[in-house]
């Protein structure tokens, strides 16, 4: 059964919806009091909250901040960047690195980039003499310092350049091949070379006179062809040309570690082991293979020692930012691996292959 409501009388109805109005307005003005009132307890319990910083890892705030520049891609420069790591490490700096792949656009947009970012040195392995100044020297005018290693600029602004002799590099390479040449080949020889003028005439050209000034102090040693080729691909194409065009030749030399590895793959492939003997420049656990294989082809490289170079650019930028006086130029010294010393080529492989891992 269905029950039916009286209506309110007129009057009666007019007061409690009224009422009714004021108590709701009250309910509302009560809720909202304690919603903004619960808001700013909260807001005030929060710690004040603090700008990205992607930059910098926890608990870097405060601590000096490097930038490190290679330009290639080869356990030279890998080895090098371990040692800056490191000493950034042991030096409780922070580092960032980059790798700029030999393209000077790409090498001045790093350098912007840390320039902007405020570190306060830039490490870097230079691609060009002249071309890489620009940039760097608006980095110093911001007051960074610079440091280069396996290169010096046409500058002074930077505090202290750390380098291996590049002369020396041939130099040493040219001792061997000569000792070689007097005692297995009867003082006489053709030789090519394998260089990359097109990618560093400097350091190329420096490589490339040590290396022929120590062989042509034998009378009976013509150097019969040189050509560019710094990658191993491109080097072994190179060298095959050459063994073809030249038939006579008795030894091959190259500047870095792709013309050797190009070199080494050229005598093999041509079955011409036993007849022609590679010496070449550079370090590696590859080229250290190559002085230990039965075929007999590499004799003898000039390494350098990329963990310390990278290692010493970076101390010897922290110390010029705490006005520790630094050597202006430190050059270090190659150092000879030959297939006669099987045992320090061993140690080497090994010291390799423990430090790229």
């Amino acid at each position: 059964m269905l029950r039916h409501y009286r209506p309110f009388g007129s009057r009666a109805s007019a007061e409690s919806a009224e009422l009714i109005a004021q108590m709701r307005m009250v309910r509302t003005i009560t809720t909202i009091v304690a919603t903004l009132l619960s808001l700013f307890l909260v807001a005030g319990c929060q710690p004040a909250q603090e700008k990205p910083t992607s930059d910098v890892p926890p608990g870097g705030e405060g601590r000096l901040k490097l930038a490190g520049i290679v330009f290639q891609d080869d356990q030279f420069f890998k080895l090098a960047e371990l040692g800056m790591r490191e000493q950034a490490a042991k030096d409780g700096v922070i580092i960032n690195t980059g790798n700029s792949g030999n393209a000077l656009d790409k090498e001045i947009a790093l350098i912007d980039t840390y320039t902007a970012k405020k570190v306060n040195a830039i490490v870097i392995a230079p691609v060009s003499v002249t071309g890489s100044i620009p940039a760097l020297k608006r980095a110093n005018d911001a007051g960074i310092k610079i440091v280069t290693y396996d290169m010096a600029i046409k500058a002074d602004f930077p505090v202290a350049v750390i380098r291996t002799d590049p002369s020396s590099l041939g130099q040493q390479t040219g001792e061997a091949a000569r000792d070689y040449i007097q005692k297995k080949l009867n003082g006489k020889a053709k030789i090519a070379v394998i260089t990359y003028m097109a990618l560093a005439p400097e350091a190329a050209a420096a490589r490339t006179k040590g290396f022929v000034d120590e062989v042509k102090k034998l009378p009976g040693v013509t150097i019969v062809a040189q050509q560019d080729a710094w990658l191993a691909p491109e080097a072994a194409t190179v060298a095959e040309g050459i063994l073809t065009a030249h038939p006579d030749v008795d030894m091959i030399w190259a500047a870095n570690e792709g013309g050797t590895v190009g070199a080494v793959t050229a005598v093999k492939n041509g079955g011409k082991a036993g007849k022609v003997v590679v010496f070449g420049t550079d370090i590696s656990e590859q080229m250290a293979g190559f002085l230990l294989a039965d075929d007999n082809i590499l004799q003898a490289v000039t390494g350098q020692k990329p963990h310390d170079i990278g290692a010493m650019a970076v101390e010897t930028a922290v110390k010029a930012l705490k006005s520790v006086p630094v050597e202006k130029t430190v050059v270090l010294k190659g150092v000879l691996y030959t297939r006669e010393k099987p045992d320090e080529v061993k140690k080497i492989r090994d010291y390799l292959h423990g430090m790229s891992k």
